[in-house]
């Protein structure tokens, strides 16, 4: 299971990486997969800002998702299918 950018399709979101979240920009100092098949697990994120709000959001919030997730059945039956990873469902 990796955790990747939307945009890219494949490039890893890692700790130390900056992402602007309503223009602001946060690093990421943890990532928390997911503990059973309905979550997303969690981004935890400092402001660069002079407050350093310490937050935790969803991923799709700085706009990432989980890939090759392998706690989870799609439609077809694969497990990790890409074609249904794609879908909305």
């Amino acid at each position: 299971m990796r955790l990747v950018y939307d945009e890219s399709g494949d490039a890893p979101v890692e700790v130390g990486d900056v992402v602007h979240v309503r223009g602001i920009p946060y690093t990421i100092l943890g990532i928390r997969e997911p503990h059973k098949p309905s979550s997303t697990g969690r981004v935890i994120c400092q402001s660069m800002t002079e407050e350093k709000w310490l937050t935790e959001w969803f991923p799709n919030v700085i706009g990432a998702k989980w890939i090759e997730r392998e706690d989870q059945k799609y439609k077809c039956g694969e497990v990790g299918c890409s074609v249904c990873d794609d879908m909305d469902y």
